[in-house]
């Protein structure tokens, strides 16, 4: 197979010198691969076929760099709950090089789990397939359910064995974004006053993900104040779009928040099953910071760290400066609970807007917190079912889990609210199926995956990706999938750096 599989346009290492450490990849001694994109292949113009085999799994491994790579080590920064490191970078990952799609989108490859770079700060560089098989299902399901995200284009075993709490079998994750720049990229030369890098790499981004804001080819404070608002604009559409399917991050550091929109870095991620705000499943969130009902708040903290980066951008006097990005960051509630309202509305089957749907939200919340017989609703199953509700197939709530008193005021207000809508059920029915999943990654079917797949089974794995492809349509034969854990499945806990 020829190594010219990838044309490699490699605007970040040519454009932006220093701004990382030229490194290789180790070599994997017996590279084998796992699991081929191959409609991602197709979609990014490559050669799937070429892929395949160990051919394909020496390049996407990093032991073979395809012709024309250029493989760096990005530099960052980050806080990292709440405490700021002011130099973390790719410890264990190196961007090959970026390519342009057939429609001429620009889109970065990257290998996670390639090895130690001078960023590793003492770890192997390594990762296991595990959880880079977890990447891989929930970047699909993500984008599946229409949500922006890094998704992967494969994943390779390399043959050896990582240490962690056992030996584990190691692997890399072949990762496909927007770009791998972060808040945290921004906080790293701020930190340093290193002005004119910072205004370099500010130019650079804009240029690749907001090309309209320097049309004219200066970066003036009026379009850092104006690229600020779109990155605020997008993580409060993303954030929104998490917190509408019972996503939860998980580590929401400013190292892992991409200016480009894209969810990115699935460590201890998870959908909730029954309903919590205070749910959290990272083993090392002891105090909740990233719990699912935080992550608005977190959100804008982050955004508040990336503002103050751009600061000596935005004016010449600090004070006007601090003032611009404080009123661009004191938007980001509203403009969260915009995006979050109008999605809730489409969940509830609801075209037309009225002043008390946000109170008529979060009563139904409420009534899943307190759910029926002391267990909390499934949130995924509440909103699927309730579209039986809004057209008259069934006649209470309690048929889906909800009873008590916040139940029944929600259904009394909820059927006087539909009948204010003027739509026909057929439509609302097939309107609310299209945005109300009946199939998310069930934490117990996820973890059935993966335990298989390590163990040499990959068919619960290509069946879980299998019916996470198409989650609004309801098949057949899936009812396992449409359920949640089983209550003695325990509470479930989700590991970072793995």
């Amino acid at each position: 197979m020829s190594q010219a599989i990838f044309s490699f346009d490699n605007s970040y290492a040519r454009d932006l010198e220093g701004f990382y450490v030229p490194w290789q990849g180790d070599t994997a001694p017996a590279p084998r691969m796992v699991r081929l994109n191959r409609a991602l292949a197709t979609e990014l113009g490559l050669d799937a076929a070429a892929l395949e085999g160990e051919a394909g799994a020496r390049l996407l491994s990093g032991t073979l760099m395809p012709a024309g790579a250029s493989p760096l080590a990005q530099a960052y920064a980050g806080h990292q709950f709440g405490g700021f490191s002011p130099q973390l970078g790719d410890g264990r990952a190196l961007l090959i090089g970026e390519i342009l799609t057939p429609d001429g989108r620009r889109r970065d490859i990257h290998l996670k789990g390639s090895g130690r770079t001078p960023f590793s700060r003492g770890g192997d560089g390594k990762a296991t397939l595990g959880p880079m098989l977890r990447e891989y299902i929930i970047g699909e399901a993500m984008h599946a359910l229409g949500i922006p995200t890094t998704r992967a284009l494969a994943v390779v075993a390399t043959g050896e064995q990582v240490l962690r709490d056992t030996i584990l079998p190691g692997a890399v994750l072949a990762r496909v974004a927007a770009s791998h720049i972060r808040v945290g990229t921004f906080q790293f030369f701020a930190a340093r006053s290193e002005h004119e890098r910072l205004r370099q790499l500010t130019a650079y981004t804009m240029t690749r993900h907001d090309p309209d804001l320097v049309a004219g080819g200066a970066v003036t404070g009026d379009a850092v104040l104006a690229f600020l608002d779109r990155v605020i604009g997008r993580q409060a559409d993303l954030v929104a779009r998490w917190m509408l399917v019972g996503f939860i991050h998980g580590v929401m550091n400013t190292d892992n928040m991409a200016v480009s929109g894209e969810t990115i870095d699935y460590g201890p991620c998870a959908f909730m099953d029954r309903y919590d705000p205070r749910q959290v499943f990272s083993s090392i969130d002891t105090h909740g910071r990233y719990a699912y009902g935080n992550q608005p708040a977190i959100a804008q903290w982050n955004l508040a760290r990336f503002a103050e980066t751009l600061l000596p951008l935005l004016d010449a006097s600090e004070d006007a400066a601090i003032e611009k990005a404080t009123t661009a960051i004191n938007a980001f509630p509203a403009r969260f609970q915009t995006a979050w309202l109008d999605g809730m509305r489409r969940k509830l089957g609801l075209t037309n807007a009225e002043e008390t749907d946000e109170a008529l939200a979060t009563l139904l919340f409420d009534a899943m917190a307190a759910g029926r017989d002391g267990v909390a609703a499934d949130m995924t199953g509440t909103f699927r079912a309730l579209a039986r509700f809004a057209t008259g197939e069934i006649g209470t709530l309690d048929e889906i889990g909800l009873a008590g008193d916040k139940a029944r005021d929600f259904a009394v207000l909820y059927t006087a609210r539909l009948s204010r809508d003027v739509q026909a059920p057929d439509d609302r029915r097939r309107a609310m199926e299209a945005v109300n999943p009946v199939y998310v990654p069930r934490n117990h079917k996820v973890e059935q995956a993966l335990t298989a797949a390590i163990a040499g089974d990959l068919q619960p794995f290509e069946r879980l990706l299998e019916v996470l492809a198409a989650p609004f349509t309801e098949r057949p034969g899936l009812e396992d999938h449409a359920v949640p854990a089983p209550l003695e499945f325990g509470p479930y806990r989700t590991f970072c750096g793995t």
